[in-house]
């Protein structure tokens, strides 16, 4: 996901630039001018990025920088090891349980302990659903 700015003239219009399988496509959002507009491109831009209060689970890079979705192996790892359990509602909230059993069961940066506590959490077979 990202916004495009084209300029036409000597004004500026948004566009949400998303994957829909094979397809990247654009939605029209407006003149940048526009409140609304910018409202829409703050929102969608904080959408794909970790949250300000799981910032200290990550104190060995900048947050600002993590995309939730280019990143998704990584995020999920940090809050399996280092999480809480309010940080795992939101991880289920972002991504689909089996992308979040399958990293848990395949990682190398998530400790035993931390694996068998979450794999118990999820229940065993989570990554077959």
């Amino acid at each position: 996901m990202s916004i495009v700015i084209k300029t036409i003239g000597k004004k500026q219009y948004a566009y949400h630039a998303y994957r829909s399988g094979d397809r990247v496509l654009q939605r029209y959002l407006g003149n940048v001018t526009d409140r609304n507009v910018s409202a829409t491109i703050k929102a969608l831009k904080a959408e794909n990025r970790v949250p300000q209060w799981l910032h200290p689970l990550f104190w060995d890079v900048d947050p600002a920088t993590i995309s939730i979705r280019g990143n998704a192996r990584y995020v999920i790892e940090r809050i399996l090891e280092t999480g809480s359990l309010e940080a795992f509602q939101w991880l289920q909230d972002v991504y689909p349980t089996r992308l979040i059993a399958e990293t848990c069961s395949t990682s190398r940066k998530i400790s035993e302990k931390s694996r068998n506590f979450w794999e118990t959490w999820m229940g065993r077979n989570a990554n077959a659903h």
